[in-house]
């Protein structure tokens, strides 16, 4: 069962690292508002907002959005996977000129980096399993949690401090995919994670696991760029607000999700 389920939640990021996928650049950073070569800084086991495919090319939600928001902005788009838990400093150093894989809005977020307007809400859910018992978040008290580290999951959790406290343990992970495994194979309790990941997962797999009705609350999903760089985030907001205008960002979401979720 372990190896079964690792074979499918892993197939869609496997490890080979692609320097850049349909046709994208794989030259570095050109200075995102001058060149014609953006990068888009990602997480590649974020599915349906950024993974891969089981030919290991780089789809998702965000990725088309990204592709087409560029393409009416005159500029292409190179694809980067990074350690999400180091995104702000990936971003800052230069080596990616925007983030755009599920980024929620946070007040520190918004002091520190330049967002677009919110284009999505997303709730933090609990994914456990059908048989854990746990069916409200009080009773995840005694209970082991995991969360993704460096995702909006730690701060959603963090900020009912009462609730971590009376966890046996909060475990972080570097992606959710190892976490789920890890709920399926009894090693963790629980889950907490962006609902458009979770749901994601839950259905391709609904017997092994069941979502809360209780979460951690509602957030909203930005693209954000460097501070500096109001030039690169003009553009693209300019082309998100063309896409939702004309309903192309309706397509693409219909196409993810099964109906327009964008806001």
């Amino acid at each position: 069962m372990q190896n079964a389920m690792r074979k499918f939640l892993l197939g869609s990021v496997a490890a080979v690292a692609l320097a850049a996928c349909g046709g994208e650049s794989a030259s570095g950073t050109t200075g995102s508002s001058e060149g014609k070569t953006v990068v888009m800084g990602l997480d590649d086991s974020f599915p349906p907002m950024g993974f891969r495919n089981e030919k290991n090319e780089l789809v998702g939600f965000d990725i088309d959005m990204a592709r087409e928001a560029a393409k009416r902005a005159g500029l292409a788009v190179e694809l980067k996977p990074i350690d999400w838990s180091a995104k702000e400093s990936e971003l800052n150093s230069k080596r990616v000129d925007m983030l755009w894989n599920g980024l929620t809005i946070t007040p520190q977020r918004q002091q520190q980096l330049l967002l677009s307007k919110p284009y999505m809400d997303n709730h933090q859910i609990i994914v456990v399993r059908p048989d854990s018992g746990v069916n409200t978040k009080a009773q995840l008290a005694g209970k082991v949690v995991g969360v993704q580290d460096g995702s909006s999951a730690v701060d959603a959790v963090e900020a009912e401090p009462n609730v971590v406290k009376s966890f046996k343990e909060l475990k972080k992970y570097s992606d959710n995919v190892t976490a789920l495994m890890d709920v399926s194979a009894k090693r963790v309790d629980a889950l907490v994670v962006d609902e458009v990941v979770g749901r994601y997962y839950v259905s391709k797999k609904p017997n092994e696991y069941k979502v809360l009705g209780d979460d951690f609350g509602t957030e909203q999903y930005a693209v954000a760029f460097r501070k500096d760089d109001q030039a690169l985030e003009q553009k693209i907001q300019a082309a998100l607000d063309s896409m939702k205008a004309d309903g192309t960002s309706a397509k693409i979401a219909t196409k993810w999700f099964g109906k327009d979720i964008v806001k």
